[in-house]
């Protein structure tokens, strides 16, 4: 709830159904089709996903007149604002023009005392204080009543205009602020991949299949859904384990005590690991293992591979894979009928010809491009990080705003 001694002696505290009407959504039955695909907008929280508009005109999906009569969707006014009460809670958008929603929205038609932008970026910052009030099991809900006394902290309306304004003005700088640390990573990824493909060559080519020892799937029983942090555990590796250039030995499931382990498929150090089953964009991942714990098992969706050590080693057959010459190489090689199930095909994998120097030569090509990408990984950290300082400099721009405390800053507000 809003604390009032925390805010100006001039400002009022107010219930959310005080400063306008709150309306609830609805679905027409889906086996009427006379009810679908009409003229009237229709919204439901999954056409927020992901959405970063302000405002909304229209959702995948659209309903008839005789759909909004024969259902408890209203229609609502351009200008309402929309807040999901469920799956998930704290969507916030602005109506663009006239729009229903379903049941997953408490919206409101905002009356004199508030404009719709305050109301907006309210809302906006009101997640964490609609959550809490929230009930149910299957998945949080906050019902109407809960939301109608939700308090807003509410000041005359030119300081709501204020308010608002610097609200984007401090908005629009974090944005262009955002958006040179997205391009400055999106630069730095391609800069990877130059170095990565800097290896790749078409002198003293072999096939795969002439440089290993091995390859093999491994077994997935059914286990337990648990990850295993034991070593004392035999546990079996999911697929999410194997990531580009990095193994995440976390990634496991418990084999059941009942199961005899087949330790024929126990990971090594040194062995590498490429996805062969799954989505599209999982099939083909490569890492080498550098670390990991003992009574570890493969799964049957992964090839394992034993490089001949004689001839080439595990790091620089890793960095090979993971070039973008040769993820080209096997994304041919996928097959399946939908990108949601796909296969790496072994015997065409196995004949892709790689670049063979001496192994002193891998060492020392191994050796430089590890120190580069190992830069590259620093930037993109701090890149990372100064990418949730500017979310948590958001969140305390809105915080200011609804204590009053932003207006008195002129330049960016301090963060404590």
């Amino acid at each position: 709830m809003t604390e009032s001694n925390k805010i100006p002696k001039h400002w009022q505290v107010k219930k959310l159904s005080d400063i306008g009407e709150i309306v609830s959504g609805g679905t027409p039955s889906t086996k009427v089709s006379d009810y679908w695909d009409g003229n009237i907008s229709w919204i439901s929280p999954a056409d927020l996903s992901g959405y970063s508009n302000t405002t909304i005109t229209k959702g995948r999906k659209s309903i008839t007149k005789e759909g909004l009569k024969n259902s408890s969707a209203r229609l609502i006014p351009k200008g309402s604002v929309l807040f999901s009460s469920r799956a998930p809670i704290g969507y916030v958008v602005i109506a663009g023009n006239e729009v229903c929603t379903n049941q997953g929205f408490k919206s409101i038609v905002p009356n004199k005392l508030i404009t719709t932008d305050y109301l907006f970026f309210y809302l906006k910052a009101s997640k964490q204080k609609a959550e809490k009030v929230a009930s149910g099991t299957t998945f949080k809900e906050i019902s109407l009543k809960a939301f109608s006394i939700l308090e807003i902290p509410l000041p005359p309306l030119p300081e709501q205009q204020a308010i608002v304004s610097k609200i984007e003005e401090l908005f629009s700088e974090l944005d262009n602020g955002i958006a040179q640390l997205k391009t400055a990573k999106q630069q730095l990824k391609v800069y990877r991949q130059s170095l990565l493909n800097t290896i790749v060559s078409r002198k003293n080519c072999k096939t795969i299949q002439e440089v290993i020892e091995k390859l093999d799937q491994g077994w997935s029983p059914k286990c337990f859904n648990e990850n295993s942090k034991d070593e004392k555990e035999w546990a079996v590796i999911k697929t999410s384990a194997v990531q580009h250039g990095h193994f995440i030995e976390i990634e496991n499931k418990i084999l059941p005590p009942d199961l005899k382990p087949r330790i024929q498929h126990e990971l090594e150090v040194g062995d590498i690991l490429i996805t062969r089953a799954g989505p599209r964009v999982r099939v083909g991942v490569c890492c080498m293992i550098r670390k990991t714990r003992q009574r570890l098992i493969n799964c049957d969706k992964v090839y394992r591979i034993k490089v001949n050590t004689k001839i080439i080693s595990s790091e620089y057959f890793e960095l090979l894979l993971n070039t973008p010459h040769y993820q080209r190489e096997i994304e041919k090689m996928k097959s399946g009928i939908s990108d949601s199930g796909l296969n790496l095909t072994q015997a065409k994998f196995l004949k892709i010809e790689i670049p063979i120097p001496t192994l002193k030569q891998q060492q020392l090509i191994v050796s430089e491009l590890e120190s580069k990408l190992t830069v590259c990984d620093k930037i993109e950290e701090t890149i990372s990080q100064s990418l949730q300082q500017a979310e948590t400099l958001r969140q305390s721009i809105l915080k200011k705003a609804f204590s009053g405390e932003l207006l008195k800053n002129h330049g960016n507000p301090k963060i404590k």
